[in-house]
C-alpha cells in the first residue's frame, strides 16, 4: 500500500521532499494503524461493492475501508448483507487491488463465519471492527478472532470500537476504560488500533452536531475521547494508536458562524475557487476537526464519504518544519534544550522525543512536503483529480 500513487510521478516530485514509502501489509501495527489514513466506510449492501472498493482506492487514494455489517445495516437484512460481503470480497480477492478492508460485524461468530466464507480468498480481509466494544462484550469478539486466524492459517487485526453508553457516563467511564486497557493487553498482538464511535455517543443523550461545530465543542463527548486517549493511547508501550471520530457532513447549508479558513493562503496560491468549495461541501470544518484530532493525540479518521479522503490525508502529510524538528531530536543535536532549525520554537530533547518518533513513522506512510508546499497545495492538487 502506499499514499499518493495516483499522482503522476512530476506531481510527487514537486509536492514531497520525501515521498510517501510502500507500507508493507504485514508491517508493524505502529506503522500499518498509522498508514490507514481515512478508513471509508461502507455498507455491506452495496450490490457492485468490489467495484466500489478497487474505484475508490484508485480515484480516491483510499488504502483502508471498513465494510459494515452492523449499525449501516437494517436488522432484517443482516444476513443478506453478509452473504453478499462474502460474495463481494471474494472477487475482490480474484481480481486483486483495493485497499485494505475490515469488516464491522455484531456478533462474535460472524467472524468465524466471514472468513471460512471466503475460503482461498481470505486473504482480502486485514481483519475486523469490533462495535460496542467493552471489557465485559470485547472478550468474546478478540477470543473469535484469535481462534478464527489460528484454524484458518491467516493474519488477522481487531480494531475495537468505543462507542457505548458506559464510556460516556461518568460513573462507569473510568472502570471501563481500564477494563478495556487489560482486556487488550492480553491481545496486543491482535490489536491494530482503538476506534472511535462519536455518533453513537453523542446518540446517547440525543445529541447531533452541527456543520459549524466539531466533536471537540461537544463537551461530553470530547471528555470521552479524551479520556481514550489517556488510558489506551500512552506512548510508554502500554498504548495503542487512537483513530479520529466520523466527520458527517458533505454538502453544504446555511449556517450560522462564519467558516474559519483563513482567506489569505488561498489567495497567494491562486485557490480562491478551491476555499469555496470546500466550504460548500462542509470540508472546512473537517479540516478544523483533523487538526484538533493531532493536536489531542488521535491519528486517521473515520471517513463517510470519498470527498473527506484527500482532506484527511493532506492533513496527514509531515510538513518540512515537523521533519526538520523530529531529525533535531532523534539525532540529538537538541541536548537539553534548543532552538528548533526554523528558529521560531524551542526543542526540548526528553519531553519531544515521542512526538519525534511519531513523526517519523506518518513521514513514512504519507511524505514529507517540501518546504515551500503547504496544505493548500497539497489539498489543490488531491482536489483536481
Amino acid at each position: 500500500m502506499r499514499h499518493y500513487q495516483g499522482l503522476s510521478a512530476d506531481a510527487r516530485r514537486r509536492l514531497f521532499q520525501q515521498e510517501p514509502e510502500e507500507i508493507d501489509v504485514d508491517a508493524d501495527a505502529a506503522t500499518l494503524s498509522t498508514a490507514l489514513g481515512a478508513t471509508l466506510y461502507m455498507p455491506a449492501t452495496r450490490p457492485q461493492l468490489a467495484d466500489d472498493l478497487i474505484r475508490r482506492a484508485v480515484r480516491d487514494d483510499v488504502v483502508s475501508a471498513v465494510v459494515c455489517l452492523e449499525d449501516a445495516v437494517p436488522d432484517e437484512l443482516v444476513e443478506q448483507a453478509q452473504e453478499n460481503a462474502v460474495a463481494q470480497l471474494r472477487d475482490l480477492g480474484a481480481r486483486g487491488g483495493g485497499p485494505l478492508v475490515f469488516v464491522r460485524v455484531r456478533r462474535p461468530e460472524q467472524i468465524g463465519e466471514i472468513v471460512r466464507g471466503l475460503g482461498e480468498h481470505r486473504g482480502v480481509l486485514r481483519g475486523f471492527v469490533l462495535p460496542k466494544f467493552t471489557a465485559r462484550t470485547g472478550a468474546a469478539f478478540l477470543d473469535a478472532l484469535d481462534d478464527t486466524a489460528q484454524t484458518e492459517g491467516t493474519r488477522l487485526w481487531g480494531m475495537p470500537l468505543i462507542e457505548s453508553p458506559e464510556m460516556i457516563h461518568r460513573e462507569t467511564r473510568d472502570e471501563a476504560l481500564l477494563g478495556v486497557q487489560r482486556l487488550l493487553d492480553k491481545h496486543r498482538s491482535s490489536v491494530l488500533a482503538v476506534r472511535t464511535g462519536a455518533t453513537d455517543l453523542c446518540g446517547a443523550y440525543g445529541i447531533r452536531r452541527g456543520r459549524d461545530l466539531t466533536i471537540y465543542d461537544v463537551r461530553l463527548v470530547a471528555d470521552v475521547l479524551m479520556a481514550v486517549v489517556n488510558v489506551l493511547g500512552r506512548t510508554d508501550g502500554s498504548g495503542f494508536t487512537v483513530t479520529g471520530p466520523v466527520w458527517e457532513y458533505f454538502t453544504g447549508e446555511e449556517r450560522l458562524f462564519k467558516p474559519r479558513l483563513r482567506e489569505a493562503p488561498f489567495q497567494e496560491h491562486d485557490a480562491v475557487a478551491l476555499r469555496a468549495e470546500l466550504i460548500t461541501r462542509a470540508l472546512d470544518g473537517l479540516i478544523r476537526e483533523v487538526v484538533l484530532d493531532k493536536a489531542n493525540g488521535l491519528t486517521g479518521k473515520t471517513v463517510i464519504h470519498p470527498s473527506h479522503v484527500p482532506v484527511v490525508h493532506a492533513l496527514s502529510v509531515v510538513t518540512h518544519e515537523e521533519h526538520a524538528d523530529a531529525q533535531d531530536i532523534l539525532r540529538g543535536t537538541s541536548s537539553g534544550v534548543a532552538a528548533s532549525s526554523y528558529g521560531n520554537k524551542m526543542n526540548e530533547a526528553r519531553p519531544h522525543r515521542a512526538w519525534a518518533e511519531r513523526i517519523m513513522v506518518r513521514a513514512r506512510a504519507f511524505g514529507v512536503a517540501r518546504e515551500e508546499i503547504g496544505l493548500v497545495d497539497l489539498l489543490t492538487e488531491a482536489v483536481s483529480r
